[in-house]
């Protein structure tokens, strides 16, 4: 028999059906609540509110979990690609080795932009952020590929918007950096990996022969795959709640980048180098401010430290913390002010009671911050990164929403405002 829990709301008593997840995860389904009681929710930031079923990814904040359609994030950070990931995400499985290389050749192909493109880009300010242009190019590709906007899509054209976005959103990315600093444009090279092309695209000169750095390409490959998904979070449920009224990919995906936009949201490892910088500025004494963080009437906070699903330590902090050694270590940037900062506040929140009595240990964004500014990414850039990264979960997501034909989302409210009142003309107003 069914497992069922009881509400008795004025004297009435009706059964909500117990649903339980393949990790044993339970919620009381209330999708009949109003029609039988005439009452809905009311769950501000919907932090107990389950919107979907998703076979996506498990996260366990408490235990420090997270899986990727059953793979632990620390297995995939270690033995897989970035690529490999994307297409976990999207199909649900492991390519096979024919599968991965057919996937890869697609996305080579396709990671040409039109040429129209740069016209669109010309047109930005050179002082324009690069997620606003990242939002913008994105969406603008319903114009340059107008079926993708079709309610109805064939599985061949749905894998076929999808290798253009994956393909695409590197070239956008880097071309909307070389746009901010005036440098040329530099096109992708098919016999370059996914994480080496971008680092190409962003980083060379038509001038001068580029190198590649073996450990940074690996630990930007570590970094996007730890940010590919993070289950309902608040970008990822822009894309849903905006796909779910059957928007195109592109236009769902460039919704997911602006939500990422929000400081409160994809803008905390910035705020991470932003913080050092100020501690550097006011004479590098860490203590100081670990005192400020402490006192409940300083504004003061210490970014990048806790999380709001972890409970525990989050378990990419523990994967990223070494490549960010590897990669200080191999630019000869291990004896940086801001990393000496960096390396004291880490110190502290695993030493102090007070830090580990709240939790409060270095999450992931702390050290990707550390290794986006070694790599010399300017600071404005973090978040296209940390787009570009969550791009597989995003569109895997919609994918899955338009699979499993859910409907068009549409939240309740509890109204505040005024209760019915006469119009008053306007000589009578007061």
């Amino acid at each position: 028999m069914a497992e069922t829990a009881d509400l008795t709301l004025d004297g009435k008593t009706i059964s909500l059906p117990i649903i339980e997840g393949t990790e044993h995860e339970k919620a009381f389904d209330i999708g009949k609540l109003r029609d039988q009681t005439g009452y809905v929710t009311y769950d501000p930031g919907y932090k107990n509110t389950g919107a979907t079923k998703s076979a996506i990814t498990f996260l366990d904040g408490e235990e420090g979990i997270l899986r990727y359609r059953g793979y632990p994030i620390e297995q995939l950070a270690e033995k897989s690609t970035f690529l490999e990931v994307a297409y976990l995400l999207i199909y649900g499985s492991l390519p096979t080795q024919a599968e991965f290389d057919a996937f890869r050749y697609d996305v080579t192909q396709h990671s040409l932009v039109h040429e129209d493109i740069r016209k669109i880009l010309d047109g930005f300010p050179s002082s324009a952020h690069p997620m606003g242009i990242l939002a913008s190019i994105v969406c603008s590709l319903t114009a340059f590929y107008p079926k993708s906007i079709a309610p109805e899509l064939s599985k061949e054209e749905l894998n076929l918007n999808i290798v253009r976005l994956i393909a695409k959103l590197p070239t956008i990315a880097a071309w909307s950096y070389k746009n901010s600093v005036g440098h040329p444009f530099v096109y992708p090279r098919n016999e370059l990996d996914y994480t080496s092309n971008f680092l190409y695209m962003m980083f060379s000169y038509p001038t001068e022969q580029y190198e590649q750095n073996p450990v940074v390409v690996s630990a930007l490959n570590k970094l996007l795959i730890l940010h590919a998904d993070h289950e309902q979070n608040c970008s990822t449920s822009t894309v849903r709640l905006v796909g779910s009224a059957n928007a195109s990919l592109y236009g769902s995906v460039s919704a997911g980048v602006n939500a990422l936009w929000g400081p409160l949201h994809g803008g905390a490892n910035q705020e991470v180098i932003e913080m050092l910088e100020e501690i550097e500025r006011d004479g590098g004494d860490t203590s100081k401010f670990i005192a400020k963080a402490k006192d409940k009437n300083d504004s003061f906070r210490l970014m990048g430290f806790g999380h709001r699903v972890y409970k525990n330590f989050d378990p990419r902090a523990k994967i990223i913390k070494k490549a960010a050694d590897e990669v200080l270590q191999a630019l000869g940037k291990q004896d940086s002010p801001l990393l000496k900062i960096a390396q004291e506040l880490e110190q502290a929140a695993l030493t102090d009671q007070y830090f580990i009595e709240r939790k409060l240990y270095p999450n992931v964004d702390f050290y990707s911050g550390i290794i986006y500014k070694a790599l010399g990414i300017p600071t404005e850039m973090f978040t296209v990164l940390f787009a570009m990264g969550r791009l597989p979960g995003w569109i895997a997501q919609w994918k899955e929403l338009r699979e499993n034909k859910e409907p068009i989302g549409r939240p309740r409210q509890i109204y505040t405002g005024e209760t019915e009142r006469d119009y008053v003309a306007m000589g009578e107003r007061a």
